[in-house]
């Protein structure tokens, strides 16, 4: 008898957890992934309670979080990681780096925290403050951050793997033991019975999170093993199903494919949160909120009744860079030039290209159907949840049909699935824009000058 294949484990990253990975059935990157992020779930308690502010100077949290980054950079990915090494110290010098077609995830992170501090600098330093929008100007960076301060942003411990990026005043008020105490005077404490500022705690938090990065973890070993992608061009699978039976099964397919993104992005929101990272003030019920860096909010995503919300809670802090280094500076067409940057930032996958120019079409159809059909349901409650029923449907259809290119990644099986599709969504979204009237949208640039022109008008009749 033929002895079985081993489970392939070529990687650039450590092999000592090779015997793991072949016990498991797992492949070793995933291995070394989950067990890096877990190493930092530990690193990140022992950090929050013996390198605290008050135990530690923040040149020394700056330089553990840094090392332990680097350490965990190249246990994941090997030597490889001097790559991004080397890209920090470049764009250290300028500090005004585009855009760079990427390939692992940590080289993704840093391409959005360099251009995300980047365009913070500029605001700061090269603008105006007139010709700042008021989320602009809250961010900027007013002073050309230290080497410590830089490396620790880009490659600290608690983000190098997974993300997220946040915003580098955020960082740095973290590291200096402000960030907490930022988001709490927001609130008037007096009022609510409190003799001083509370002091939250992220440890219920952690543990939530750590209970939806379980149970998504469970998900992806049952569901995604068994309901493969590919099966959506199987040409037997095409030939005797019928077309709804599947589009069923692209949007089985579709959910089965989600738990891999809730783990590690829920699992890296735990870490940053056990280090004391990401606490963001105080909810309506006065709660503490938790959520400043959290990727994804999944009610919101499984319930969303347009594109729109759905993409807004989806990669959360990847929206949130796009519309800041992109979709807020576009001088024009912003939601076109946002899709393609995403498109961009992913990779050279063809299908990401497919999905990202489908979600252009997407999005301005359901933006058009949105603003000329909506308020025809919002007379009574029953139209409203006949309007909100479909909507949902609708859009999670169209998320389906418009992801599916970014799981297949080449041309020839996106074709496939694609013409197996009738091209759908395709066809019904250029009908919509032919036949609906398109409101333009006041975009934040034209918004600025509008307020310039308006305040200049202004001081001139004052003189």
């Amino acid at each position: 008898m033929a002895e079985a294949p081993s489970l392939p484990y070529r990687t650039t990253g450590s092999t000592l957890l090779h015997p793991l990975s072949r016990l498991l059935g797992i492949p070793l990157d995933q291995v070394n992934f989950v067990a890096c992020q877990l190493f930092a779930l530990l690193a990140a308690f022992w950090f929050r309670i013996y390198l605290s502010p008050s135990h530690a100077s923040s040149v020394v949290r700056h330089a553990f979080a840094t090392l332990f980054g680097i350490y965990f950079a190249v246990f994941c990915f090997g030597w490889y990681s001097l790559h991004i090494f080397i890209l920090v110290m470049m764009s250290y010098g300028i500090m005004n780096l585009a855009s760079i077609s990427n390939v692992h995830s940590p080289l993704m992170i840093v391409t959005q925290k360099i251009t995300t501090l980047a365009f913070q600098v500029h605001d700061g330093i090269g603008r105006q403050a007139e010709d700042l929008t008021a989320e602009q100007s809250r961010l900027a960076v007013k002073r050309r951050p230290s080497l410590l301060e830089y490396l620790s942003y880009l490659l600290n411990f608690m983000s190098i793997i997974a993300g997220p990026c946040s915003n580098y005043k955020d960082y740095i008020a973290f590291i200096e033991g402000r960030h907490v105490h930022m988001k709490l005077l927001e609130v008037n404490w007096k009022q609510k019975g409190y003799d001083r500022l509370p002091d939250p705690s992220p440890t219920g938090a952690v543990a939530y999170k750590l209970c939806i990065t379980l149970v998504s973890l469970l998900l992806f070993l049952t569901l995604t093993k068994s309901f493969p992608v590919t099966y959506i061009i199987d040409n037997q699978f095409i030939n005797k199903t019928s077309f709804m039976s599947r589009l069923g099964y692209l949007y089985v397919v579709t959910q089965a494919s989600k738990p891999k993104y809730y783990f590690a992005w829920t699992l890296a929101d735990a870490v940053n949160n056990a280090a004391g990272y990401g606490f963001n003030g105080v909810d309506k019920r006065g709660n503490f909120r938790w959520d400043l860096l959290s990727n994804l909010n999944i009610w919101n995503i499984e319930t969303a009744t347009s594109f729109k919300v759905y993409l807004e809670n989806w990669n959360i802090q990847t929206a949130a860079w796009l519309k800041r280094v992109c979709y807020d500076r576009a001088p024009f067409h912003p939601t076109a030039l946002t899709f393609i940057l995403s498109a961009l930032w992913h990779g050279i996958y063809p299908g990401y290209y497919f999905t990202f120019l489908t979600g252009i079409l997407i999005t301005l159809a359901a933006r058009a159907i949105r603003n000329n059909c909506r308020h025809y349901f919002l007379s009574s409650e029953p139209l409203k949840v006949i309007y909100d029923i479909i909507t949902w449907l609708v859009t999670q259809l169209a998320v389906c049909y418009t992801v599916a290119p970014f799981v297949l990644l080449a041309v020839e099986p996106t074709i496939k699935f694609y013409k197996s599709m009738y091209f759908h969504m395709h066809i019904l979204g250029f009908l919509v824009l032919l036949v609906l009237p398109v409101r333009r949208q006041d975009h934040p640039i034209k918004r600025l000058q509008n307020r310039v022109t308006e305040n200049s008008v202004k001081n001139k009749k004052e003189k």
